[in-house]
């Protein structure tokens, strides 16, 4: 049986784990290391470590990749493949080269579309209708190694970033089980990406999150539904129809693209307790949003409270 080491660092890549678990002897699992997280800043412990730990398994958390001796401790333990889903850093190639057959990735697109850091929100908001699991040979560059095998999956209209992200997980956990034993067995050849057809999806920022109202309905929903649940799509509210001071921020959380409401982008309607904002081509209905310094609600009671109003417009920034 052929032995492994797995990186992983988050939910994603638990099933893809405990698939690694069934069909090699996996000799040790690499996540980052633990993390203070949320209001009071406790330590949160990674998904993977939580599960390495159930299996019994050995769990290495360095804080340096690049100047440490991770190379070492992969030859030390004689790895013949290290599987990598979402370690969440780019590995240096003395690390790449430890195990006897590199190190293998199981990239959450359809390569060579998305390659980076997050693919499944890249994929959602640029309205794409599939998308997929690519096991991959890790080399140098960015995602861009050569693809053993792609298994396909459809973004359902109702998908978030969450519930893909789940989907996919599945789809990876499937992948190890089919096709990393051919990849072991040299049963399985990679063939190299085409260039040509690579598009990038780079970290999420700040800036990337505040929707643009002059854009169609259809192409925002999709871009509150790849930012969701976090860290969610922004708009700010920058004209108010009473005296309050604009400026406060509003994350929407759930919404659909409707037709009807003929206004300026960006301006809201609240009649019938429904929370409506006009766009390009049609409209924005809100189910769920976060005015800034408030909990999440329901657009009712957003509307009951005169969190926004008729005549409010939303803008891209303070």
């Amino acid at each position: 049986m052929a032995k492994t080491v797995f990186f992983g660092t988050p939910e994603i890549a638990v099933p893809a784990l405990r698939a690694l678990v069934r069909s090699t002897e996996v000799v040790g699992v690499v996540c980052q290391p633990d993390k203070p997280a949320g209001r009071g800043m406790s330590v949160r412990v990674p998904a993977v470590k939580e599960s390495a730990r159930e299996l019994g398994l050995e769990v290495h958390q360095p804080v340096k990749v690049k100047t440490g001796n991770l190379d070492a401790w992969i030859r030390d333990r004689g790895a013949d493949a290290a599987v990598v889903m979402a370690y969440g850093r780019i590995l240096p190639r003395p690390v790449l080269d430890a195990p006897r057959l590199g190190c293998i990735n199981l990239h959450a697109s359809l390569l060579p579309r998305y390659r980076g850091a997050a693919p499944i929100q890249w994929a959602i908001i640029r309205g794409e209708t599939e998308t997929g699991i690519s096991l991959m040979q890790m080399d140098d560059g960015m995602d861009t190694g050569p693809v053993f095998s792609r298994r396909r999956v459809p973004i359902d209209a109702d998908d978030d970033a969450d519930k893909l992200a789940r989907k996919l997980s599945e789809l990876a956990a499937d992948s190890v089980r089919l096709d990393l034993p051919q990849v072991l067995s040299s049963q399985l050849r990679a063939l190299p990406q085409d260039d040509a057809g690579a598009t990038d999806a780079p970290p999420i920022q700040k800036s990337d999150t505040f929707i643009d109202w002059s854009l169609p309905a259809r192409r925002i929903a999709c871009f509150v539904r790849g930012l969701a649940p976090r860290p969610g799509a922004r708009s700010t509210i920058i004209e108010r129809v009473d005296a309050a001071a604009p400026g406060k921020q509003l994350r929407i959380c759930r919404a659909v693209a409707v037709d009807g409401f003929d206004a300026a982008p960006g301006v809201v309607s609240t009649e019938d307790r429904r929370l409506l904002v006009s766009t390009s081509d049609g409209a924005l209905e809100v189910f769920r949003a976060q005015l800034e310094g408030k909990k999440e609600l329901d657009a009712a009671d957003l509307v009951n409270g005169r969190a926004v109003r008729t005549g409010d417009v939303l803008g891209l920034s303070p």
